[in-house]
């Protein structure tokens, strides 16, 4: 039996992907904005495409700001960044 994939779409390149593919970004209750590499925790939640072209890309444009209605700090930007390149070896 074929188990459904997930599916998600990137804020920035609006496409479907795996949620396997995509790194979570989450906005909790109490505002703040931290990377959910589990993506289980509890808030608003946005997706990103795995690959630091989008990240920086989202930075440019302000996405995660907009998707998750709240300010945020360029060291998140930085953690991504790292977190990309962590995943890639």
């Amino acid at each position: 039996m074929n188990r459904k994939i997930p599916l998600r779409k990137c804020v920035v390149t609006q496409e479907m992907k795996p949620k396997k593919e995509l790194i979570r970004v989450v906005r909790s209750k109490e505002g703040e904005v931290s990377i959910d590499p589990s993506g289980k925790k509890s808030g608003r939640g946005a997706y990103l495409t795995r690959s630091a072209e989008v990240v920086k890309l989202a930075q440019q444009k302000n996405t995660l700001e907009q998707q998750l209605n709240a300010k945020i700090d360029s060291n998140l930007y930085e953690e991504l960044l790292a977190f990309v390149e962590q995943d890639k070896v």
